[in-house]
C-alpha cells in the first residue's frame, strides 16, 4: 500500500502562482503523477516524474508554467504551479504508479490522494 496525502491548494488570481505537495508513505513505486479534474470534464494527467531517475513528463497545456519535482529524503513530491489560468482551475490529485514502465493513463495508476481544490479567479 502506498498512502499520498496532498497539501497545498487553495484560491488564487490569474497570473498567481501555488505549489502543491503529495507526501508518501509505505511501499516503494516507481512513478508519481499529478492528474486534475474539473467539473464536468474527465480526469486529465498534468505531470509526471520517475521517482528514482527524475525523469519528468507534462501535458502541453502546462508545460512552461508548471514543474513537478520530488525531494526523495522526505518521499514528498511538488507541483510548482506558475502563471496560472482560470482554466487550471480543477481538483488535482496525487498518484502512485508501481510498476516499472512508466504510464500517463491515469487508470494505470495504484493509489491516490484525497485531492485537492485549485481555484483560479480570473
Amino acid at each position: 500500500q502506498v498512502q499520498l496525502v496532498e497539501s497545498g491548494g487553495g484560491l488564487v488570481q490569474a497570473g498567481g502562482s501555488l505549489r502543491l505537495s503529495c507526501a508518501a508513505s509505505g511501499r516503494t513505486f516507481s512513478t508519481m503523477g499529478w492528474f486534475r479534474q474539473a467539473p464536468g470534464k474527465e480526469r486529465e494527467f498534468v505531470a509526471a516524474i520517475r521517482w528514482s531517475g527524475g525523469s519528468t513528463f507534462y501535458a502541453e497545456s502546462v508545460k512552461g508554467r508548471f514543474t513537478i519535482s520530488r525531494d526523495n529524503a522526505k518521499n514528498t513530491g511538488y507541483l510548482q504551479m506558475n502563471n496560472l489560468k482560470p482554466e487550471d482551475t480543477a481538483v488535482y490529485y496525487c498518484a502512485a504508479l508501481v510498476r516499472f514502465f512508466i504510464d500517463l493513463r491515469s487508470n494505470k495508476y495504484d493509489y491516490w490522494g484525497q485531492g485537492t481544490q485549485v481555484t483560479v479567479s480570473s
